[in-house]
């Protein structure tokens, strides 16, 4: 919520939009008083008002069938006491919610359906579902129900644009008028501010690196992340370089990725893995020499826009990725700023490290493409706005 909702709602506070949002918590989250209560405090001065519900984990289906109930019970309340226009639900079980209540409400708000990504395919190509089972079959005609009940859409990539709504590239609406917006992942920039030369070499120095080749990942390993691949990667880049320098930001299971490097022969002196705060990522990438990002190339990832490119990007660094997910192809490809992997091998990974050597001074430029592609204000703040007014102009006839 932190990194991929709270911003984008202050952008739409900004275009004078009054939000009202409703989250799904932990349950245990109601013993904690102070977080809640200082949440509260900090929500309400940016003008935002936060309800939340607790969230079921325990036997799935029917977890997620009670929520669904509930979260459509608050909103069909909501609507019988305040104007709302717009029901902004982050994909498909919050549109659910927001289309049962608006179906039983004598109000009709606009349903903007912020599809995100490919939610029942991520579940069939991550193994949870069976392809073609009854509960992607389910699923699939409650997807059809909520693309009909739908006033506007969101999806974060041209590739899932051109999958799902191919007709609206040129004009920015679907056959039926509807609007469309292309959103990727964006960042606040104003958090990458301080990444300069003077503050590189700071962090280089602090981490003892002045005179090493540092590549750094960031995020999860895992599920749908190339763990095995990137280590393999990380310990080729060694072979033809000692000095290479490994980064690895990371939340989780961080014994487990140092494990991983000491096996591959990493000694604690050659790498760095830290479990930080979105704060203070911008200091560590600002280190970095190059970024990595692979991740497994399925059919759900073409609608994928990974969080952290865009922070690559804002650091400065040019990015090492595999193929096929999401816009990164043409990301790389069309502004020269990064190599594209299309076969994880080691003769794979040396061609691609080879072209890596000839990435140096691109950090300005990077910051360039990073600003034009992912700027929060600009890019994502600002195609909100455009949706959201309209949303507000378009009749609706349910």
């Amino acid at each position: 919520m932190q990194t991929q909702v709270l911003p984008y709602m202050r952008e739409l506070v900004k275009g004078g939009n009054k939000i009202s949002l409703l989250t799904f918590e932990p349950a245990p989250f109601s013993k904690y008083g102070q977080e809640e209560a200082r949440l509260r405090e900090v929500l309400d001065s940016q003008k935002i008002e936060w309800h939340w519900l607790p969230y079921h984990k325990r036997f799935s289906v029917l977890a997620t069938a009670w929520d669904v109930v509930q979260g459509a019970r608050f909103v069909w309340r909501k609507l019988r006491t305040d104007e709302i226009e717009i029901l902004h639900a982050r994909v498909h079980v919050p549109a659910l919610m927001a289309a049962l209540a608006r179906k039983f409400s004598g109000k009709k708000p606009k349903l903007l359906f912020d599809i995100r990504g490919f939610m029942l395919e991520e579940y069939t190509d991550a193994g949870v579902w069976p392809e073609g089972g009854w509960l992607y079959r389910v699923g699939k005609r409650i997807e059809r129900w909520l693309m009909e009940q739908s006033d506007g859409f969101v999806v974060l990539t041209e590739a899932a644009r051109e999958i799902l709504f191919p007709e609206s590239k040129p004009t920015g609406f679907d056959r039926q008028g509807r609007p469309v917006e292309v959103i990727p992942c964006c960042v606040d920039l104003s958090r990458f501010e301080k990444v300069s030369d003077e503050y590189r070499d700071q962090m280089r120095t602090r981490l003892g690196v002045e005179d090493r080749k540092v590549l750094a990942y960031v995020g999860s390993f895992g599920g749908w992340y190339l763990s095995d691949e990137m280590m393999d990667f990380f310990s080729v880049a060694r072979d033809l370089d000692p000095k290479t320098f490994v980064m690895i930001l990371t939340q989780r299971d961080t014994a487990k990725v140092v494990q991983g490097l000491k096996d591959r022969g990493f000694e604690e002196s050659d790498f760095v893995v830290d479990s930080v705060g979105p704060e203070s990522v911008p200091d560590y990438l600002s280190a970095a020499d190059v970024s990595v990002s692979f991740i497994k190339p399925c059919y759900s990832k073409l609608s994928s826009s990974p969080t952290k490119l865009a922070e690559y990007l804002a650091c400065g660094l040019p990015i090492i990725s595999n193929t096929k997910i999401g816009d990164v192809d043409a990301l790389i490809q069309d502004n020269g700023v990064g190599v594209l992997i299309t076969d994880l091998t080691v003769q794979g990974y040396i061609e691609a490290l080879d072209k890596g050597e000839h990435l140096g001074g691109l950090r300005e430029h990077c910051k360039t493409v990073g600003r034009n592609e992912f700027d929060l204000q600009s890019v994502g703040g600002g195609r909100y706005r455009r949706l959201y007014e309209r949303l507000s102009e378009r009749v609706v006839h349910k």
